[in-house]
């Protein structure tokens, strides 16, 4: 059994037996089905969307002030020492990739 999609499966002897015409409008046909089901499931998704009130979950939904700005200050102080410690050597594997390039040529 040669199955088409989900919906409707095309016996092997039945493509034999049948004209090519009518096979290929059960193909056209289940693929059709197919694109209409996917069309009809998009829809629904979009009309929940619209029915979901985005303006009303963000003024429900305070936040943590405080906490985001000492995550980005941690994160900016940990950048910063890193840099400061690794600068010269990052400095250093730049020049050197870019003097191997110019030996290129």
């Amino acid at each position: 059994m040669t199955k088409v999609n989900e919906t409707t499966a095309v016996k092997a002897t039945d493509l034999t037996e049948t004209p090519k015409e009518f096979v290929a409008m059960k193909i056209f046909s289940s693929a059709e089905s197919a694109m209409t089901k996917a069309a009809i499931a998009a829809g629904r998704r979009i009309n929940r969307l619209r029915n979901f009130d985005f303006v009303a979950k963000v003024k429900e939904e305070r936040g943590d002030v405080p906490g985001w700005v000492l995550v980005v200050l941690m994160t900016t102080g940990l950048v910063t020492a890193i840099w400061t410690i690794a600068a010269p050597r990052l400095t250093a594997i730049l020049k050197n990739s870019l003097d191997a390039m110019n030996g290129i040529r």
